[in-house]
């Protein structure tokens, strides 16, 4: 076993190192409540420890679910170009809630959503060597399915480019 993961395991902190611990952590990039519990529990701290160190982070603006949530959807869909479909679902495993998540997918501009879609689409066409147009327009679909586009849109858009 590593023994910086041991060490770790075995350390006991008080609520105030493990609240400044957290602060740390939650500064260094949004979190969410589950993120901040876990990282609670792998500290070993007691229940009452952790609602209090959660009540303290979110009092002091640490911890903030729907800065999280609009954090997420921008850096999701501009980094990695997800759909909403798969940012949703994302967020949801996180536990966030259904209207903070319909308030953060707002952070997605509609004009520039069409865009990214093609824009994912043409350069995934570009690497597909299937001869049989049809089979290509399937493997192309069921690329911008994963990635977490409507339905719809992905039909839509696959029938265009390989029109």
């Amino acid at each position: 076993m590593n023994f910086q993961l041991l060490k770790e395991s075995q350390q006991s902190y008080t609520v105030k190192e493990a609240t400044i611990k957290l602060m740390q952590f939650c500064a260094y990039r949004d979190r969410c409540h589950k993120e901040v519990e876990e990282k609670l529990r792998e500290m070993n701290m007691i229940p009452a420890a952790q609602e209090q160190i959660i009540m303290e982070l979110m009092q002091e603006n640490f911890l903030n679910e729907e800065r999280f949530a609009r954090s997420f959807v921008r850096g999701k869909f501009r980094i990695k170009k997800w759909g909403k479909i798969k940012i949703k679902q994302e967020l949801k495993f996180k536990e966030i809630s259904t209207p903070i998540i319909k308030l953060a997918l707002t952070e997605i501009d509609e004009q520039k959503y069409i865009s990214t879609l093609y824009e994912v689409a043409e350069k995934k066409l570009k690497l597909l060597k299937e001869p049989d147009k049809f089979k290509k327009k399937r493997k192309l679909a069921d690329f911008l399915l994963r990635k977490g586009y409507e339905s719809n849109l992905v039909y839509e858009v696959a029938n265009e480019l390989l029109e």
